[in-house]
């Protein structure tokens, strides 16, 4: 299922990590990613978690592993840890999948809290790195709204054919864009905080697939609301740890435009016309 190399290269890496001689024992497909193929590895010492995909761009997973690693040691959340990477796999620790118990949504909420009091001078990060298979820009700003707008909002504008209407939209919502937002420090993001970016470790939240960068912290929220939503305690008990400005839910769609519009060039289908309602709101 895996490439006789890429074995060999795991069972040598395994076994370097943990000071012993590693067989893998089987290779089973794990199901849930639309970017790359994921497999659990089991082997004499353990198990562990593979992304693999021989058509990754270049730097992908190793920018991958160095959002994790900045998320591990920042904030009480827990985050596997990353075992090795190249430029077609990525090997982490394996997290063995567990129920909710009564505290996980509190506990979540206030974890993702204490991420986002990690703060910086500039919006931004000092690497650029992925959404998807996107590349994510990340050239550091004074203010918000500019990383919005430049960072964020117009790389995504350029990879699509969007029509000339649907950009002029968006010149007149650039124009307004400043007044819309509180004034914030960046916080440390997720960067792509859904549903299928967390797993139950023990009952404990643990963050995966990051996309990580500092932001506006209302992006990681609006981003967990935009498929349903997490639950409701789980923003309550954020909201007591570090309270969201007032209006906050009013700009959860403003703050939505960036992964939908992501949705839109990886995906394509109704995510357009959602990103052309929320338009009609703003301008």
């Amino acid at each position: 299922m895996i490439p006789n190399k890429i074995e060999e290269q795991i069972k040598n890496i395994v076994s370097s990590d943990i000071g012993k001689n590693v067989s893998v024992l089987d290779v089973c497909l794990v199901f849930g990613g639309c970017i790359n193929n994921c497999f659990e590895i089991i082997t004499s010492s353990g198990r562990f978690f593979l992304k693999r995909n021989n058509n990754a761009p270049l730097e992908m997973f190793e920018a991958e592993s160095r959002g994790l690693n900045l998320l591990r040691k920042n904030g009480s959340l827990y985050v596997p840890r990353v075992i090795s990477y190249e430029k077609n796999y990525l090997l982490m620790e394996f997290v063995e999948g567990g129920e909710k118990n009564n505290r996980f949504w509190e506990n979540f909420g206030r974890g993702l809290s204490k991420v986002h009091q990690k703060t910086n001078s500039f919006y931004g990060l000092d690497h650029d790195n992925f959404i998807g298979y996107l590349s994510q820009k990340n050239d550091f700003k004074n203010s918000w709204s500019d990383f919005f707008i430049h960072q964020r909002l117009v790389p995504q504008l350029g990879f699509g054919d969007f029509p000339m209407s649907f950009l002029l939209s968006f010149d007149k919502l650039f124009v307004k864009i400043d007044s819309l937002f509180p004034k914030e420090l960046p916080s440390l993001l997720h960067g792509d905080l859904w549903s299928g970016n967390f797993l139950v470790n023990q009952s404990c939240p643990t963050l995966i697939d990051p996309a990580v960068y500092f932001g506006f912290r209302e992006m990681d929220i609006a981003m967990s609301k935009l498929f349903g939503g997490f639950d409701g305690r789980f923003y309550s008990s954020y909201n007591e740890q570090s309270p969201l400005s007032d209006g906050w839910e009013d700009r959860l769609d403003l703050c939505n435009l960036y992964p939908l519009l992501v949705h839109v060039n990886l995906f394509g289908g109704g995510y357009y016309g959602q990103v052309k309602r929320i338009l009609s709101r703003f301008v």
